[in-house]
């Protein structure tokens, strides 16, 4: 964080403008927002996002800008999110943060990196993919590997072009709303090229994954991180080379109010990144 945003109250909201709003699909947009003080985040963390009189939810950063700014990527979920969602370029809202342990980028130098999302968990996987095409050179072999429930569902696929030029892109969906009228690539079932029809666990069993080099990043639903662990671990990953995203209700966002305490682990200053091996097994989750 930048020291003129750690000097100032930790619980008092900074004003944010929103510069720009994108749909990316059904219900989900990127806002692009700026403030009056130097911003500075790491992939991975996130800002409590919200409005006086209606409530804040943390909100993962899905890109941080060179020119200061930020993005964040928000499904209308909630009453907060619900109120978002009708924001336009000019209005304002209020931000904390930001917060929360990051990816590991620096750990995944020179090694391949293997980069899963389920739905919105690409959102934010997205600012490590911005920085391994930056400094492509850095990495060793680095794959995409997304599924969604369907094509309607799917974030940035304006972006897949630019990204499959450096690094190698594995698209599934569970169901595909209707091929005749899609305006995307080609599906297919268990074939190359064009979009996969099935699990993204099915794609992870296909590939040929070197364990004794690989790092993982893996967000999404913690159904599916379990079985995208799992499964990586089948394969001779080791827990520690494998790092998810949690979600769980955060309030204060610096661990002083308890709500995203997680078997002694506070999500919001612990996390939301943890390798595998040290959320694995908690009573009170699912992985």
């Amino acid at each position: 964080m930048s020291h003129e945003l750690s000097t100032m109250n930790p619980l008092k909201p900074l004003r944010a403008k929103v510069d720009d709003v994108k749909i990316e699909a059904e219900g989900v947009k990127t806002y692009t927002l700026s403030t009056e003080f130097p911003f500075l985040a790491e992939p991975g963390q996130f800002n409590m996002i919200g409005y006086p009189g209606v409530g804040e939810a943390p909100i993962s950063l899905s890109a941080i800008v060179n020119d200061g700014s930020f993005k964040h990527t928000i499904k209308s979920v909630g009453r907060v999110t619900d109120f978002l969602k009708d924001f336009k370029k000019g209005d304002e809202l209020f931000f904390r943060g930001p917060y929360g342990r990051s990816w590991p980028v620096k750990k995944a130098e020179k090694k391949d990196v293997l980069i899963i999302a389920g739905g919105v968990g690409l959102a934010p996987l997205r600012p490590v993919i911005q920085i391994v095409l930056k400094r492509r050179e850095a990495f060793g072999e680095v794959s995409l590997i997304y599924g969604a429930r369907n094509e309607k569902n799917m974030l940035f696929m304006d972006e897949f072009k630019i990204w499959e030029k450096d690094i190698s892109l594995y698209i599934t969906v569970d169901e595909v709303s209707d091929v005749s009228k899609s305006p995307h690539p080609p599906f297919t079932k268990g074939g190359r090229g064009g979009i996969n029809i099935g699990l993204v666990t099915d794609l992870i069993d296909g590939m040929k994954i070197k364990p004794e080099r690989a790092i993982a990043f893996v967000c999404g639903p913690e159904i599916m991180m379990r079985f995208i662990c799992r499964g990586l671990i089948m394969h001779g990953m080791s827990q520690s080379s494998l790092y998810v995203s949690l979600e769980r209700r955060m309030k204060c966002g610096i661990a002083q109010c308890g709500h995203c305490q997680h078997s002694g682990l506070f999500v919001c200053q612990d996390g939301p990144v943890f390798s595998y091996k040290e959320v694995c097994g908690l009573p009170d989750g699912v992985l």
